[in-house]
């Protein structure tokens, strides 16, 4: 992989430099919090976020999307518009970079999704290192640290970013701002190490995931599930800002007096009541306590099993955005907890 660096004063040239690989997208300021969205001038951009409201699923896995149109006449057609659209990432996380290659293997598997695939390789991901806060445990979830997914990643070391080239195509935006960047030198190795190691000392949180699958299968009929049943609220917000949530739904809407009409594909959530309802009313999750318990089952423990490591990157969202204060840290907290049976 190659190594460079940037000088920080260059960055808005660089930032310049890429228009021509696409939009430029990055985080800025909005209602107390951070979003992702196209700049109109470089000045907008708010690299020193902590977080985005919404992570960047919305750019692959839209909120609302038409997946085909149908006609009596035509039948079906496929919407495809805007799958081709390049756009440029700029500030992507580690956490949300790891979620985005999770992402990939999900709709890359078996069936691969054709809307998602398009988007995918039409968007360039520039990352940038963060300081985690009180609601931050990536590095639990190793995800703290990226090797891939990425085109160009940041670190900064000072007056310079750290520069890290991750594809051909970030080589090619090397090469095309390439009076900008410098090789590096043995002290920028060194203040990179020295940045590593002040962010891994930073986290407040700690999550263990050691033999956790196993805990969880052990801890199936817990009673910690029907007490968080209790307070959740079914409202979804945990899976809406989740980057790694991807249930959604198909509706056909078809227009009034007529057979034509449009398919649709629309974010769900695990936690709704209307989620394992099926034709004739039967639901297989009616209880709120029996969907809450479902969705940490699949992200600790059914995601490990087919894909080698949870779903969970440990952004922080779902603690911030549950309106009932559940925190997947503390569920996971209580769950190893012991219950005073002594050794013998």
């Amino acid at each position: 992989m190659k190594v460079l660096k940037l000088a920080k004063g260059n960055l808005d040239f660089f930032a310049a430099v890429v228009q021509q690989f696409g939009e430029v997208h990055a985080p800025v300021s909005r209602n107390g919090g951070f979003v992702f969205r196209r700049l109109q001038r470089w000045s907008e951009a708010r690299l020193d976020y902590q977080r985005t409201i919404l992570p960047l699923k919305k750019y692959f896995l839209p909120p609302r999307e038409t997946l085909l149109r149908y006609t009596e006449p035509e039948g079906y057609q496929s919407c495809l518009e805007g799958l081709n659209r390049r756009i440029v990432l700029f500030g992507v996380h580690p956490c949300d970079v790891y979620a985005l290659n999770i992402l990939d293997e999900v709709f890359a598997g078996p069936y691969p999704d054709p809307y998602f695939q398009g988007r995918r390789r039409n968007t360039v991901i520039i990352g940038i290192d963060c300081l985690p806060d009180e609601y931050c445990f990536c590095s639990s979830m190793r995800a703290d640290f990226v090797d891939h997914g990425f085109d160009l990643f940041f670190y900064d070391i000072g007056d310079y970013y750290f520069t890290l080239v991750g594809t051909a195509r970030g080589d090619d935006m090397v090469l095309a701002a390439a009076s900008l960047f410098e090789g590096v030198t043995a002290d920028d190795v060194d203040r990179y190490k020295r940045r590593s190691a002040a962010k891994r000392q930073a986290f407040r949180l700690d999550v263990e995931i050691r033999d956790l699958p196993e805990i969880f299968e052990m801890e199936y009929e817990s009673g910690l599930w029907e007490e968080l049943g209790r307070r959740c609220l079914s409202c979804g917000a945990c899976s809406m800002v989740c980057p790694t949530c991807s249930c959604f739904d198909v509706r056909d809407e078809v227009e009034l007096g007529s057979r034509n009409g449009l398919r649709v594909r629309h974010w769900d959530s695990c936690l709704f009541v209307s989620h394992a309802q099926i034709a004739g009313g039967e639901n297989f999750r009616r209880s709120r306590a029996s969907r809450i318990k479902m969705r940490y089952y699949h992200k600790q423990r059914a995601f490990v099993a087919e894909y080698g490591r949870p779903s969970c990157v440990g952004c922080g969202r779902c603690l911030v955005a549950c309106p009932a204060s559940i925190a997947v840290t503390d569920v996971i907290a209580q769950l190893r907890e012991t219950r005073n049976v002594p050794d013998r």
